[in-house]
């Protein structure tokens, strides 16, 4: 019997507790200036206790924020316990733990940029006790009506939230056009090679049989050049769609992928120098040629662009493969599209102008040994770019095969070939071997890679060569190197960082950067390796540098506030950029102290020296008024 009363006492004790909330979450919002201190209460059961923010990886789950929309508002800092939290042990993690009884209050600090703000958020917790442990969420949602806030005008903001917002949308808008120049580029060398331009005149017959009158030839002569675009266009987007844009922006740093497109590009610059011919079977493009000529209307004027596609494809394909992989690796959700939109326009519009005024056609150049020249060339500039796709992958990887010296042995070596082609001491195979005479051209083209060449060769002892740092491996892969001025960080681990700053009272510098980032290697040769911008980094600063595509394995995995596992070194950087900074693209360079907090704003690619000294004194300024 007394058993009996036991159990049912035990059973209703259980029930009255397991009804009971655990925590119940609150909220405060205090302006502060142009930023809002949003403090959070919460009243914990009797029986239970929370978790505080900073609980080692492999611990339980720590309280933390998530936002689903930050609108004109950007984080200061991170969540912190306004308290300092007990400390026990574990046995079921095996580690110390942090945690509050009966009440806990936690602050987040954001600056508002825009009166029309809209914060949407939600408290993640874990509070456990008697009946076990109980995840938690507390949403909440903060505008203009919640809180009276003094919004600094934006041109007041120097190195601030909106200021990089712009300047990442302009290096975005730069990178895309960039990506368009290079296919506009592309699409006029494709004209000048042996496969495209011999097809000019036969587009020209072609259209002079099926014309009937000018309006006509101009309405069809428009919609070749239409078909054209539209067919390699669709190419694009066919590559946009296969990978998707998270695909896209691995490949910049997929080690698999660099080296298969090393040799993808090493096999197309072998073909332009003659040693063997890519081309598709002739029997696809019989049969395209021969519907051409069967059909009438917009269709056979469409088969025909299709046609020109295919007869072209042993010249063009290594250009369009060395766009595509150009645009694909540049993470750019919709470069491969834009790079073969502006292929197709230079290539169609010759094409276009000879349809309309076949008269064109008897002004032009004769095609020749000229032509193979511009194709031997382009192969010797596939090589050398296709060992920066190598050379990724070796930094990706950490091999350590193609550092900077090898990286600028090759590429002197084949800038001195390429000249000594140019002047015609060396031949290939489809060259005529009579043609032993140098044309001035030839004379000047030689001139310009032979000194490029020598350019190169101080690189050898540590120069910069700034001309092509953004291609080369980083300084730091230098075996020897003469040079001082080099960009080294102090660390490459961020907690290492803040341990440093603690002890040297220093600011710390963060670099967002990566192995495959052109952007990062332009930034470091022509803004950090500057006497007095890096003089002011080396002494006043402790220097991390955070790579993103570091693919070293985690001692043990990271858990990060979002709940999931980071098993990479890169992984856990990128991830830490995009939640405590809110950046994606590199480089990105912010301030923070020892604590982690942010001082001033944050600075993206921008070469402007003055800018740059501008936003380390804007961190170093804050960072002292704050030691004071």
């Amino acid at each position: 019997m007394k058993k009996l009363i036991l159990s049912l006492f035990l059973l209703v004790t259980a029930l009255q507790v397991g009804a009971q909330v655990p925590v119940t979450v609150s909220k405060t919002i205090t302006p502060n200036g142009s930023e809002i201190v949003v403090e959070f209460e919460a009243e914990i059961a009797p029986g239970y206790y929370m978790y505080s923010t900073d609980i080692p990886q492999g611990g339980p789950k720590p309280t933390y924020l998530k936002f689903s929309e930050l609108k004109g508002a950007e984080l200061v800092g991170v969540l912190a316990p306004v308290e300092e939290p007990m400390v026990k042990y574990e046995s079921v993690f095996n580690m110390q733990v942090k945690y509050f009884e009966e009440f806990a209050a936690f602050t987040q600090t954001l600056k508002i940029t825009d009166e029309n703000f809209e914060i949407d958020g939600t408290l993640h917790y874990q509070s456990c006790g008697v009946m076990g442990c109980v995840p938690g969420r507390y949403d909440f949602k903060i505008t203009k009506d919640d809180v009276d806030v003094t919004i600094v005008p934006a041109e007041a903001v120097v190195d601030g939230a909106g200021k990089d917002s712009e300047g990442e949308s302009d290096s975005s808008d730069s990178s895309i056009w960039v990506t368009f120049a290079l296919g506009f580029g592309g699409g006029l060398l494709a004209l000048l090679t042996p496969c495209v331009w011999p097809i000019i005149p036969m587009t020209v017959s072609f259209f002079l049989k099926r014309s009937k009158g000018r309006k006509q030839a101009i309405r069809e002569a428009l919609i070749y050049g239409a078909s054209i675009v539209v067919i390699y266009l669709l190419l694009g987007l066919a590559v946009t769609l296969i990978f998707g844009p998270a695909a896209l922006n691995e490949l910049a740093t997929n080690a698999f992928f660099n080296v298969f497109f090393f040799l993808m590009l090493l096999v197309f610059g072998a073909s332009f120098l003659g040693g063997f011919e890519i081309k598709l079977p002739s029997s696809w493009t019989n049969k395209v040629d021969a519907k051409a000529s069967s059909t009438t209307g917009i269709l056979s004027i469409f088969l025909m662009a299709f046609t020109l596609a295919l007869v072209s494809f042993s010249c063009t394909g290594p250009i369009i493969g060395f766009l595509l992989v150009e645009a694909a690796t540049s993470g750019d959700l919709f470069g491969p599209a834009v790079g073969m939109f502006g292929f197709a326009l230079s290539l169609a519009l010759p094409f276009t102008l000879f349809a309309i005024f076949p008269s064109l056609l008897k002004q032009t150049p004769r095609s020749g040994g000229w032509m193979n020249t511009i194709k031997v060339v382009l192969g010797f500039v596939e090589i050398a770019f296709a060992l920066k796709f190598l050379s990724v992958a070796d930094l990706t990887k950490g091999w350590g095969i193609l550092d900077r010296e090898t990286f600028l042995a090759l590429w002197i070596a084949l800038f001195t070939l390429l000249g000594l082609y140019l002047l015609k001491i060396i031949r290939m195979p489809h060259d005529d071997p009579s043609d032993k005479t140098t044309s001035v051209s030839g004379f000047f083209a030689a001139l310009v890679s032979l000194a490029f060449a020598m350019y190169m060769v101080p690189g050898l002892w540590g120069a910069p060569c700034k001309a092509v740092s953004a291609f080369a491996p980083p300084m730091r892969t230098q075996d020897f190197n003469l040079h001082d001025q080099s960009f080294e960080p102090h660390t490459h681990d961020y907690d290492e960082a803040l341990r440093m700053s603690r002890e040297q009272n220093k600011p710390i510098f963060v670099d967002f950067t990566g192995h495959g980032c052109v952007n990062c290697r332009e930034m470091e040769a022509a803004v950090l390796t500057q006497g007095y911008v890096l003089k002011e980094l080396n002494d006043k600063f402790i220097v991390v540098s955070l790579y993103v595509d570091d693919r070293t394995e985690l001692p043990e995995p990271f858990i990060g506030e979002d709940g999931n596992k980071y098993t990479e070194v890169g992984e856990k950087w990128s991830y830490l950029q995009e939640q405590k900074f809110g950046a994606l693209s590199q480089p990105f360079y912010v301030v923070v102290d020892s604590d982690g907090q942010q001082l001033g704003g944050s600075f993206a690619y921008n070469t402007n020296v003055g800018e740059f000294m501008e936003f380390l004194k804007k961190g170093l300024n804050e960072f002292n008024k704050k030691a004071e």
